[in-house]
């Protein structure tokens, strides 16, 4: 416990100054849209179509990390890098745009299926994600706060190497066990309050919100898990069925094989981005807008940035620091003013963290099994 480093930082910085540059890089940034952006927008897009329909032309061909990486690549980047840039509506105001690269148009109805069919529910993932992960980030209110999330574990008994066996058996499958059923709580509790009812929660720990008695658990499974099984496990290796049962084998195992892969990679990426015992996390809510941007940039974490490939590896998710200041910038944006933002926080004393993912991995993993703690503030933070 304690307080963030606002003393050091303010003895060597007029934060004043830092959050007037803070603003005005913002408004600078998101001025700065063209139909370039969209066009970017659209060849990652493309590029993760690619990869998935590669892997599918050649997964009956028999088991192979190369068919089922393509397949795992495309379905990570139209999670964190499509959808998750389109559902902050960080292409809403791109000159005519088409609806369904605005968050009022994708994966709405039936196009869910075209846009983005995952386990997770495009309105959970704008409830949970979008609205309380950053608005809330760091308190105890964060629905993705890691070291209140894993207390149980930290809190544990257990041998070290059956904490590590644990968490890599929560990575093989988080999709399913913790963003499926998690976000759709969030999805029914906003759908309550709009409706003026209550809701109640039911924890994932508890069999109702897996089984058919109660309304979460029909709906995770009816809506999401057994939708999105039957069609990437089943119906599509059922088509190839005409080469032979192996062929339509091979297919099914490369997509099991697939999801086990972008399971490990998207939690890889995106459970390292606010852990660690150089991340801060507070008791308190920001007690103004500059409190909450500061927060934004001590509770995140940069990996390596630069080109296309390279971030699309990190599914865009190497900027999240940018990304927790300005949420609704587009992909191009965020690789323009990262450099700008890190020479704005060198120059004003402010920490601005960025390392290599498997780094922040094993910082992580540290908060995870109780190694390590995060910094906790008591406090505001300017």
């Amino acid at each position: 416990m304690g307080a963030p480093p606002r003393t050091e930082a303010q003895n060597r910085a007029d934060f004043a100054e830092f959050f007037e540059e803070l603003d005005a890089l913002g408004k600078q940034i998101r001025a700065d849209l063209s139909d370039d952006d969209l066009r970017h927008l659209k060849r990652i897009e493309r590029l993760g179509r690619t990869a998935t329909a590669a892997g599918w032309a050649t997964s009956w061909m028999g088991p192979n990390l190369v068919s089922a990486g393509l397949l795992a690549a495309g379905r990570s980047v139209r999670w964190t890098c499509v959808a998750h840039h389109i559902s902050h509506n960080g292409y809403s105001k791109v000159p005519d745009v088409p609806p369904r690269y605005t968050r009022k148009g994708f994966a709405v109805g039936w196009r869910r299926f075209v846009d983005w069919f995952d386990v997770i529910e495009p309105g959970g993932w704008h409830a949970e994600h979008n609205r309380l992960h950053h608005s809330r980030l760091g308190e105890n209110a964060d629905p993705d706060l890691v070291e209140r999330n894993l207390d149980w574990l930290r809190d544990s008994d257990m041998p070290l190497v059956a904490k590590y066996s644990l968490i890599l058996a929560m990575a093989s499958a988080w999709k399913w066990i913790y963003y499926a059923p998690n976000t759709l709580q969030e999805a029914f509790a906003a759908e309550a309050r709009r409706s003026q009812q209550t809701h109640e929660r039911v924890s994932p720990k508890d069999l109702r919100a897996w089984g058919p008695h109660h309304p979460a658990g029909r709906r995770l499974v009816g809506r999401s898990l057994l939708p999105y099984a039957l069609w990437n496990f089943v119906v599509i290796p059922g088509a190839f069925l005409p080469l032979g049962p192996l062929a339509s084998a091979s297919a099914a195992s490369n997509s099991l094989l697939a999801e086990w892969l972008t399971n490990l990679h998207t939690f890889l990426i995106i459970t390292t981005n606010h852990a660690g015992d150089d991340m801060w996390a507070f008791e308190e809510q920001p007690s103004d807008i500059n409190d909450f941007h500061l927060r934004q940039i001590l509770g995140s974490v940069n990996y390596r940035t630069g080109g296309d490939l390279n971030d699309m590896m990190h599914g865009w998710l190497n900027y999240q620091i940018e990304h927790h200041v300005w949420p609704d910038l587009t992909m191009l944006q965020y690789r323009k003013v990262q450099p700008k933002l890190k020479a704005l926080c060198e120059r004003h004393g402010v920490p601005y963290v960025q390392e290599s993912v498997w780094t922040r991995l094993r910082k992580t993993v540290d908060v995870m099994t109780g190694k390590a703690d995060m910094k906790w503030a008591r406090t505001s933070v300017s």
